[in-house]
């Protein structure tokens, strides 16, 4: 009950604060969902174990390739990031 209760207060807070100071508010695109940024981890962390292997079985290129891999996946979400923060 108390748990609830404080819920309601919390959002009852935002919701001035978001009326008062209009830049508090998020628009654009919405953060991960919780679904989305489960099947992100999982599937990072498999491609992670990949790339291990392809490091110690390729050697230099696996080297490469996985720095490729993190370059691209890092400019990806600074991207998305940024495009969230900007209300796009």
């Amino acid at each position: 009950m108390a748990s609830r209760d404080t819920r309601q207060e919390f959002e009852g807070i935002v919701e001035r604060l978001t009326s008062d100071y209009p830049s508090l508010a998020r628009t654009g695109m919405p953060p991960f969902t919780r679904p989305v940024l489960m099947t992100l981890l999982i599937a990072g962390g498999i491609t992670w174990a990949l790339l291990s292997v392809a490091m110690v079985a390729w050697g230099w290129k696996g080297v490469v390739l996985t720095c490729a891999t993190v370059l691209a996946t890092a400019v990806t979400l600074a991207v998305r990031t940024y495009r969230w923060r900007a209300g796009r």
